[in-house]
């Protein structure tokens, strides 16, 4: 069964860190283009950051460049996102999905992925 368990979420102060994790089960996560979302309450679900298959280059919304780092473990099956300096506005349920295709102009569109984890809550508050 192709799935994905996003973890690492949870309560932190604003100007911390957590580092949220996206494991694959049923497939290679290398083959295919990960990406990070997130819907805050109320809000629309907005793209984070993804990592390309093969050669893994990486991409960032404005919001969260300098402060969030994408990577991968191909030996873990996973993906990761170390986040740092935290604010409330990163408050939201943060969800990893693989995508076949996406470049720099479609990474962060919601339509391009297919297969999509449960969610992790992260919550920055004081």
């Amino acid at each position: 069964q192709v799935q994905l368990v996003e973890s690492g979420g949870g309560l932190v102060q604003p100007g911390g860190s957590l580092r949220l994790s996206c494991a694959a089960s049923g497939f290679t996560l290398d083959y295919y283009n990960i990406g990070w979302f997130r819907q805050a309450p109320g809000k629309e679900r907005e793209g984070v950051s993804c990592i390309t298959s093969g050669d893994g280059s990486t991409y960032y919304a404005a919001s969260v460049k300098g402060r969030f780092t994408i990577s991968r473990d191909n030996a873990k099956n996973t993906v990761y996102l170390q986040m740092i300096g935290l604010k409330p506005d990163d408050t939201a349920v943060y969800y990893c999905a693989t995508a076949a295709f996406v470049g720099g102009s479609s990474w962060y569109l919601l339509h391009m992925y297919d297969v999509w984890g449960q969610g992790t809550q992260v919550t920055v508050s004081s």
